[in-house]
Parts: structure tokens; sequence; C-alpha cells
């Protein structure tokens, strides 16, 4: 039997859990591509292609880099900043995990409970969520694979996502930096890190 992979949908309307499928997540120094394992930089360079093909680049940024609750967070706010510019792609935050009833405005905001309203309404073809609570991640990035084309990268603190397209894991500034470095790479230009940024972990 062929391994399940994590591919772009629509898939289902039940989307099955790509735990329970048997995608495992990487190890550190590792990401996934579809389900697969891969050397980190190998899915970084997937990722930053991605995100120069595609024709309309979303950043979804989550609490945990849109609230400055501490230094890290303030860190990576900027880094994300950064890589939109570079890419260049739009950023719509999912600053609120509760649910926008009776409907949200998909134009500045994504529902996690519904995120395939925004992935629909401004046409997504690829998305990154960024500094999004891990359970919520996971549910939306399921939605999303289960009733939408939109292929999704997920940058985790943690262990990373295996309901994500491709994802990586032990997000620092650090790495997003290097994200941005390689799609300025890939699109034949010089990438200028900030100066005064100061990446280092406390």
């Amino acid at each position: 039997m062929e391994p399940y992979r994590v591919l772009p949908g629509p898939e289902a309307y039940f989307t099955p859990a790509a735990a329970r499928m048997g995608v495992v997540l990487p190890e550190p120094g590792e990401g996934h591509i579809e389900g697969r394992i891969v050397p980190e930089e190998e899915a970084m360079e997937y990722a930053a292609r991605k995100l120069i093909e595609a024709r309309n680049p979303t950043i979804h940024p989550g609490p945990l880099v849109l609230w400055n609750w501490n230094e890290k967070a303030a860190k990576k706010a900027k880094a994300v900043k950064i890589l939109s510019e570079v890419i260049p792609a739009r950023i719509i935050p999912m600053a609120d995990y509760r649910p926008k009833y009776p409907k949200i405005n998909a134009e500045v905001e994504i529902n996690p409970n519904h995120p395939n309203l925004t992935i629909w309404h401004n046409k997504e073809d690829v998305c990154v969520f960024v500094g999004v609570h891990c359970h919520m991640a996971n549910l939306s990035l399921k939605i999303i694979r289960g009733g939408t084309s939109c292929f999704t990268i997920a940058l985790c603190a943690n262990a990373g996502h295996e309901d994500a397209n491709l994802s990586l894991r032990d997000l620092t500034a650090e790495k997003i930096l290097r994200l941005a470095e390689w799609v300025s790479k890939l699109k034949g230009a010089s990438f200028v890190r900030p100066v005064a940024m100061d990446t280092s972990e406390d």
C-alpha cells in the first residue's frame, strides 16, 4: 500500500487526520513535505519555491507572534514582516480563535473554525501559518486540506504539523530570516539582513 501523502485538496468532507494515516512528525533538524521527512534545508528551499511560484501567497500569523508577550514573539513578528516583504505576500492575521458568527470579514481576518472561507475569498493558493497554537493550527489545516486546493506551510515553534502540506519545527526568528534568504536566492536577488535585528534566543 502506498504511504499516505498530505497533498493539497479538496480531499474529503471528513478529512482524515494525517497522524491517523501514519504520517509522523519530523525530528529536530528535519521538516516534512507532503508527509515525507526531509532535511530542514530541503523543506526550506521547497517552501521558498512554493511561495515565489504562488499567484497569491498569504501569511496567517497567530497570537504567538501577534501578541507582544515576550521578546521571542517580538523578534519573530519582525522576521515575519521581513519575509512578507521579500516574497511579497499578503498578511491576514488569526488574532482570535473564538468563532465569528454570523459571519467574518474574510478580507482582514482568518477564522480557524472556518478557514476555508478566507482561503476561498482571497483566492489563496499558498498560505503560511506562523505563531498559531498547535491545536488550532491542526484543526484549521485539516479543514483547508479537506475543502480547498491551497498548499499549506506550517512554521511551528514546537514539533511541527503533520496536517500541513509542508512543516518546519523549532521555529525561531533566525529560521524565518533563513526562509527569507531562500526566497531571495531563488528569485536571484540578494538578501540584506537588518543590521540591528537580534535573532538570538534567550
